[in-house]
């Protein structure tokens, strides 16, 4: 096979007493035969147990009896019987024992599939099966993952080797296609974008006859686990495609190009979800070249989508990518709040705002978006990174869901209660049914999917958080420990600590107090402390003799204002305004005084130092676990600790003496600064 199966490897046996008893699955669902996602539950069921425990379990197919019936206990084993049940929410699962059996009921065929999921964790983790009750349903609508992979084969910010989706402009469907399907299922993942949103060359044929044919087959093997494809679109397509010399929105001929592809290729594709785009940002094509609105462009698309049920989704980032630094009034953090907040309750029922979690780009800290809580007419949908692009490239270890857990739980005061941006995203602040999470994805063809084996917690828990968003980042932390590495109590404590160190540690040996970027241009790999900062990006510190920081308050920008009070008023006054973000907000004497009572200046000489202390010690903890981890896995971590341990050096020595020579101030403890 060549590539390892993650927390889907069922050749580690487990001492789970109760799954060697179970002996049967019978499955109470009419013409299950016929539903791949009801076989697919039994398959892994079959395999699970039988790696794991031991257990040869026998299907008895029980078509046509009481969907709530369960079969009591058989003298020679017990059963796992899946049933369906009216009245439970979509993609919804009942989990429990009952007399010795183990029950899966559920109203859909996605509901079985993710109750057996959760079995499986439940006996890889080794916790009791016959007193289980577990009722989950999801709480995003769509829990997605974004794949920028490009047809040639290479992934724009990918840190995993190469695509599985594509080589040499052709696409790829083999057992590697099913187990990434198997993998993404397993933690509740329902859609996926195969292609980068940067859409060029070959991928802008996706959607004709070049492709459309191999397309459906990928997208038929995501349907047997209960994902919808989409595609990322060339809004220019019907130029560079149908021989148009237009894209204009409002256009009659551009209008009809797009009803008839739009027919052609969901005609072709029955389990297509939609359409992901990118416009008018970073040089794409868009609909501000004829003058017209987003709104006008997206629901173009949304019409011609509509009749098959297409969901439009388009992106907001958006913003002018040929700044002048001299300029300190046009402000990056602004735009997408400022191209979009106009528009609301413009967009059709069938488009989908897909919102960046943060104003600027995927940065170790900054502050969750202002559209998210702005916008109230319109569906939204927030978009993560686990491509770890700005936070150590899947090279570094950083474990990016304590961070969705802040923004999950941010409040927007968009309303007097349930106004956090996870109301929001799952449609409970406004009641909308089209909205959800993405995320973009940290996968390639490397051997371990990601690159840093440990930065499948990441993959992993962004499933398991947009499933479940109640759930702790430490819950996940350890639930994902136990089914990849099992429950030996060093082990989980070790990675735990690892796990739960690893973001802040990150935060404190590169960027200070939310200014973000510092880093190498183009591959944004490693420091650069002026990299951008003379640049047409947008992405400045600002820093002087005498301070560092954007003036975004009422005074600067005046981005602090976007948001509902009392968040705004909070984040326009330097004297409330949360330590983390302080230099996102301000521009800030280096002798100001902090909450710990420490000056900025000394604060950062203090974080980069502790930074590295805290990478020297995660990397010492890890060798402990020499020996109780596959030798393969052990290896690869090793030696990307090592590496983190030298880079978290350079980020350090790079970051203090640029503002010991820009600041003149000594560090009061005397720590070697260069």
């Amino acid at each position: 096979m060549g590539y390892e199966q993650l927390w889907l490897d069922y050749t580690r046996k487990v001492s789970c007493k109760e799954a060697e008893g179970i002996s049967y699955i019978c499955v109470k669902i009419q013409d299950a035969k016929q539903d791949a996602l009801i076989a697919n539950s039994v398959k892994e069921l079959q395999e699970a147990f039988l790696g794991m425990a031991g257990s040869r379990l026998t299907l008895r197919q029980e078509c046509g009896q009481d969907a709530g019936a369960v079969q009591a206990g058989n003298a020679d084993g017990h059963s796992i019987c899946l049933a369906f049940r009216e009245g439970m929410k979509a993609e919804a699962y009942h989990l429990f024992g009952e007399k010795g059996d183990i029950v899966i009921e559920a109203s859909d065929s996605r509901g079985i599939l993710y109750g057996t999921f959760d079995l499986i964790r439940q006996v890889q983790m080794e916790n009791s099966l016959h007193t289980l009750d577990r009722f989950k349903a999801p709480a995003m609508p769509m829990r997605m993952l974004n794949h920028w992979d490009n047809m040639d084969g290479s992934i724009e910010r990918g840190y995993s080797g190469e695509s599985f989706f594509f080589e040499k402009n052709e696409i790829i469907v083999n057992d590697r296609t099913r187990d990434y399907a198997r993998l993404a299922a397993s933690v509740g993942i329902n859609a996926v974008v195969i292609n980068n949103v940067n859409v060029k060359d070959a991928a802008t044929w996706l959607i004709t006859d070049r492709y459309l044919d191999k397309v459906r087959e990928l997208s038929e093997v995501f349907a047997e686990y209960g994902i919808r494809l989409y595609m990322s679109l060339n809004y220019a397509a019907p130029m560079e495609l149908g021989q148009l010399d237009s894209a204009d929105p409002l256009s009659d001929e551009v209008r009809d190009w797009w009803h008839k592809r739009m027919e052609t290729v969901f005609g072709r594709i029955p389990n297509l979800g939609g359409f992901l785009i990118k416009a008018d940002s970073e040089g794409r094509p868009g609909p501000f070249t004829y003058g017209r609105t987003h709104a006008d462009g997206a629901n173009m698309l949304a019409d011609a989508a509509a009749p098959y049920g297409g969901i439009i989704i388009w992106r907001c980032f958006v913003y002018n990518c040929m700044q002048d630094w001299r300029d300190y009034r046009t402000d990056r953090a602004r735009s997408g709040y400022d191209n979009f907040i106009g528009q609301d309750g413009m967009f059709r029922d069938n488009v989908i705002l897909q919102i960046k979690n943060g104003p600027m780009d995927f940065q170790v800290r900054e502050p969750v978006h202002p559209l998210l809580g702005g916008l109230t007419k319109t569906n939204q949908m927030l978009e993560v990174q686990i491509a770890q692009e700005y936070t150590g490239q899947q090279r570094h270890l950083c474990y990016l869901i304590p961070m969705f857990k802040q923004i999950l739980q941010f409040r927007t005061y968009a309303r007097e209660e349930e106004d956090t941006v996870m109301d929001i995203v799952s449609g409970r602040t406004f009641g909308q049914h089209n909205c959800g999470m993405a995320a973009v994805a940290n996968t390639g063809n490397d051997d371990n999917w990601t690159g840093h084996d440990m930065a499948a917690a990441n993959w992993y828990g962004f499933g398991r958080l947009s499933f479940e968003p109640e759930l702790s980042a430490e819950e996940i932390a350890r639930e994902w420990i136990r089914v990849t590495y099992g429950n030996d109590e060093q082990v989980e404590e070790t990675l735990m600590f690892l796990l739960m160190s690893s973001w802040p540690a990150y935060e404190s040996y590169t960027s200070p107090l939310g200014i973000g970027w510092m880093v190498t241009p183009d591959n944004h790999y490693g420091p650069s402390v002026d990299g951008y900062e003379y640049s047409r990006w947008g992405t400045y510190h600002r820093a002087d003799h005498w301070g560092i920081g954007v003036d975004r308050s009422h005074e600067g920008t005046g981005y602090a204002l976007l948001y509902r009070e009392p968040n705004a008023s909070v984040y326009d006054d330097r004297e409330k305004c949360p330590d983390e973000l302080l230099l996102f907000f301000h521009h800030i004497p280096y002798t100001w005084k902090l909450r710990s009572g420490k000056t900025v200046i000394q604060h950062i000489y203090d974080s980069h130092f502790e930074g590295v202390e805290a990478v020297d010690e995660m990397a010492e903890q890890f060798e402990k676990l020499q020996g109780k981890l596959p030798d393969k896995a052990y290896r690869r971590m090793a030696g990307r600790f090592m590496e983190q341990k030298e880079h978290a050096r350079e980020w350090r020595d790079q970051i203090n003496a640029y503002f010991y020579r820009k600041s003149g101030i000594i560090d009061e403890k005397g720590r070697k600064i260069y």
